[in-house]
């Protein structure tokens, strides 16, 4: 398939978020980087990275040459049932887990730069591609991923939490762009801090708390015992920094996978003081449902609508007939046994049934919010979502008749009822014309609260007794879409120079003498000749001296000059360090 073909495939509501690869926009540098960074961590990951992690590059598509394309990826990922899609840098953490539910890897379009090689603030091909997609061959951790996917979609979120995304992916566009000054990056980690601190001053949402649990275990993850382990995060394998300083067990402590890791934040901005250690990928998916136990969607109930409330965003109620009810919830009545007894939304609302919304009941129609009783009424043992209309009939409950509702817990429906909505052998829906809505009476006799007039229009109740789940986001996510457009904020393109074109130019002359055999002395004495030019340029001269026999005097001298350029910055030190170790000189 196609990116094309998969792109076409997709919900609208994530078809936004999808770019093409135009393999073209890579220059000869940026292969220059790949292979020297998957070069090196390969070298290093063979002794420390799980042995899936060799055997996943393979059997992904994935070249230790150059930068991978994403139609041949798909190619191999297609037969263990992924396929992987490209975005622009972070997309919204709900959308990420939305496609790993669908078993679609999201790997991010760009490259990092020869500046960044080290650690990169944004999403990048090296970290997305080289990093998750390896694993994927082990059909536990597929599965574990997958699972975390499925779950994640469902967490809850607090407007808190998107505006700590919307600043994170802010700061990394602006530390990638070249076109930002110290100003503007100091200004995007100020709003980031903000916002952090605003979110630090709630109580962890549910995809708060699953966010850390994936940087633990997707990202920065090991496998194995506490004092014999092997590296499979993604974030590890992907960087040549970290990657290699958290097998010092002096300066990083491991500590063993539990549940209780999500009690540990992390700050993406620095090296991590601890790691923890699953004991296999059954015990990642075993941690993983521990958490999942207790979340809203599994829990339903008087706590979880209430925890909705706390978010004050946009979630979905399902009562137990199946009908779904997503909005801004705002208002959970109980009984004194905490049984929920009526609830409510306020602003857009969409009622969906297996995820698809009901026709004529989308947010245009709820657009002021929704409200509905829940439990069972009086003297009807079963659910009222599970009679027949024959059986309704028998007891006064029919479409074109007065009726009256008094539920157990003393809300009160009356009015004349319109129309009856089914689905799968249940009543789900009731709507009502002249009807008034009334809680249950208060201790003191009084009539109970009105909660629906007829003066407010038409009434639609939902069916159910009981709340069985709440979830994050909407039922029927193309019909109710909470991300209308992609993230207006792109990730800016470099326009390079005559300078930097030439420049490329002999990344590519050297790339093709390798490529065809002809990287003889002279001709690599020639393109390093062209190189005066760019005295500070590292990597070219170091792609020259993996070329040359150790022994020459070419090679000495290519060697010594590299020395010399260590001295640039501490990450020219630490990479041609790396480079030439790995070398051997």
């Amino acid at each position: 398939m196609s990116q094309q073909e998969l792109i076409a495939s997709l919900p609208a509501h994530l078809r936004q978020f999808v770019k093409l690869q135009d393999y073209n926009q890579y220059t000869p540098r940026d292969h220059a980087v790949w292979r020297f960074l998957l070069l090196s961590l390969a070298s290093h990951m063979a002794q420390h990275a799980h042995p899936v992690y060799l055997e996943g590059l393979r059997k992904t598509g994935i070249s230790l040459d150059q930068i991978p394309s994403i139609d041949d990826m798909n190619q191999c990922l297609q037969r263990i049932g992924w396929q992987a899609v490209v975005v622009d840098g972070f997309i919204p953490p709900a959308i990420f887990m939305e496609f790993q539910a669908r078993k679609i890897l999201v790997i991010a379009l760009d490259m990092r730069s020869v500046h960044h090689m080290l650690y990169t603030p944004a999403p990048d091909i090296v970290h997305e591609s080289a990093g998750h997609a390896p694993f994927i061959v082990d059909v536990d951790y597929a599965e574990f991923l997958q699972r975390f996917g499925e779950i994640g979609m469902k967490a809850l979120s607090t407007a808190s939490d998107y505006a700590v995304y919307e600043a994170i992916r802010h700061l990394s566009i602006v530390k990638e762009s070249p076109r930002s000054t110290e100003q503007d990056i100091a200004q995007a980690e100020s709003h980031l801090q903000q916002a952090l601190a605003t979110n630090s001053q709630e109580k962890p949402s549910e995809a708060s708390l699953l966010s850390r649990l994936h940087w633990w275990t997707v990202e920065y993850g090991l496998v194995g015992e506490v004092d014999n382990y092997k590296i499979f995060g993604a974030g590890l394998l992907s960087s040549l920094g970290e990657g290699v300083n958290c097998t010092d067990d002096t300066r990083v402590r491991k500590l063993p996978l539990t549940v209780d890791a999500i009690n540990t934040p992390y700050d993406i901005t620095r090296e991590q003081p601890q790691l923890f250690v699953t004991k296999s990928c059954k015990h990642l998916t075993q941690v993983l449902e521990t958490f999942a136990h207790g979340m809203a969607y599994r829990k339903g109930g008087a706590g979880s609508l209430r925890k909705a409330i706390e978010c004050q965003t946009v979630n979905t109620a399902v009562y137990n007939s199946g009908l779904q009810i997503s909005g801004k919830f705002v208002r959970v009545l109980t009984d004194a046994m905490d049984n929920v007894i009526y609830l409510g939304t306020e602003g857009p609302t969409q009622l969906a049934w297996g995820n698809r919304e009901l026709h004529g009941h989308s947010t245009d129609y709820h657009a002021e919010g929704f409200g509905s009783p829940v439990g069972k009424i009086k003297d009807m043992p079963r659910c009222l979502s599970e009679y027949t209309i024959d059986e309704m009939k028998a007891v006064g409950i029919a479409v074109g008749q007065p009726v009256v509702l008094d539920f157990v817990s003393g809300v009160r429906v009356t009015g004349q009822l319109d129309h009856i909505e089914r689905r799968d052998h249940k009543n789900i829906l009731f709507s009502f014309s002249q009807c008034r809505v009334t809680g249950p009476v208060k201790p003191d006799g009084a009539e109970g609260d009105v909660l629906f007039d007829p003066a407010w229009g038409n009434y639609d109740m939902a069916v159910g007794d009981r709340i069985v789940s709440v979830f994050g986001g909407t039922a029927d996510k193309d019909r109710y879409r909470l991300y209308q457009h992609a993230p207006a904020e792109q990730t800016q393109r470099v326009h390079h120079s005559t300078e930097e074109a030439l420049l490329f130019a002999l990344y590519q002359e050297l790339r093709d003498l390798r490529n065809a055999g002809q990287a003889n002395e002279a001709a690599l004495a020639a393109v390093l000749d062209k190189l005066s030019d760019y005295p500070e340029e590292w990597l070219l001269r170091f792609e020259i001296l993996e070329l040359l026999p150790p022994d020459s005097a070419m090679a000495g001298e290519l060697r010594n000059g590299l020395v010399s350029l260590q001295t640039l910055s501490p990450e020219h030190e630490r990479l041609i360090q790396t480079g030439i170790e790995r070398l051997g000189r």
